[in-house]
């Protein structure tokens, strides 16, 4: 246990405004209850801090996180007990819920300033490190959403903007009204559409890419999952986790697990291997439940690959023999792909 707790998280800037992050962040989310049951305030900060006791120091939250801001408050909880200069903490805005349960989302200028000053008060922080727009307000143009997160860094509320899953106009209108500094989208194995147009285009502006989903919502991330899904889990509704997609989505997990056999790691360390070698501009934010898996995580910044391998990789897991769509069918309107806004 304390030679695993040596292994060193080294630090890369994301973006080109001066945000520097741990090379592997925290997604924060399953600790409020997606892939599982929710953890108690106590349990998920006490997991918190032992990420950061692993020199893990880039956490990321939602507003939508969890019943009531769960996330945010747990969060909140937890960096009371650590050193807040020394967190890069993100979290977002933008989906909406009715009382009927119907998703949407909201963009316009009030209501950005109005999530801001709840996660401000949920979260117990003078200001956000990284605040991203989670999802776009196609009937909003995004320079007006940008206008207004413009003004809330000049008021030292936020210190950089970020954007969720957003198309490459959506990218170029809204760093030009103020610059972007990560842009998270859903990337791992199965999911690599971005490497065509987004990612190039974010290397060019200068903005950092956060691999959000970076085991493909836990398919890579061991056998256990593939096999039987977790109790209390929403992955029952995802396209790829349908007992028929299922079933022919597991050779992929086979094949990168006779890969990273090959490679002396775990499927999941293989995986966040391969993403750690796309590039320093690209931070992979795994979540979990459990120190082990945490743990696990980290060893991944010990796998070495060369270029044949990453290129043996990509072939073990071909784009289009992956079942099933990326998105559950009621957030799969607000893919990337249709994140264009109206002209201003």
């Amino acid at each position: 246990m304390e030679e695993e707790a040596q292994i060193q998280v080294p630090r890369v800037k994301l973006g080109g405004q001066g945000l520097e992050v741990s090379r592997l962040g925290f997604g924060c989310g399953s600790l409020s209850g997606i892939l599982n049951a929710p953890l108690s305030f106590e349990t998920g900060c006490l997991l918190i801090r032992e990420a950061f006791q692993r020199v893990i120091t880039f956490f990321d939250t939602a507003d939508i996180y969890g019943d009531n801001h769960h996330n945010e408050i747990m969060i909140g909880k937890a960096l009371k007990e650590l050193p807040r200069e020394k967190i890069q903490l993100a979290t977002k805005f933008g989906f909406t819920i009715s009382k009927e349960g119907q998703f949407g989302v909201k963009g316009s200028p009030s209501y950005v300033r109005k999530c801001c000053e709840d996660s401000l008060k949920h979260l117990q922080v003078d200001y956000i490190d990284l605040y991203y727009q989670h999802r776009v307000d196609v009937s909003v143009p995004i320079e007006e959403t940008m206008g207004e997160l413009k003004k809330l860094v000049e008021e030292g509320k936020i210190r950089y903007v970020g954007l969720s899953e957003v198309s490459a106009d959506t990218i170029r209108r809204a760093h030009a009204v103020h610059p972007i500094t990560a842009l998270q989208m859903e990337y791992s194995f199965w999911t690599r559409e971005i490497e065509d147009t987004i990612i190039p285009l974010c290397r060019e502006l200068g903005i950092g890419i956060v691999a959000y989903s970076p085991l493909g919502h836990g398919f890579f991330g061991g056998k256990a999952v593939v096999e039987s899904l977790p109790q209390e889990s929403l992955l029952g509704v995802h396209p790829r986790f349908s007992q028929e997609n299922l079933e022919k989505n597991k050779p992929l997990y086979t094949r990168i697990s006779d890969l990273a056999a090959k490679h002396s790691c775990t499927a999941p360390q293989l995986a966040l291997a391969w993403l750690l070698h796309q590039g320093n501009d690209v931070v992979p934010i795994p979540g979990t439940t459990k120190l082990e898996n945490l743990e696990t995580n980290i060893k991944s910044l010990e796998v070495k690959l060369k270029e044949e391998d990453l290129k043996e990789i990509c072939e073990a897991v071909p784009i289009d023999q992956v079942a099933g769509e990326r998105e559950v069918g009621i957030i799969s309107k607000y893919d990337w792909k249709f994140a264009d806004t109206p002209l201003k």
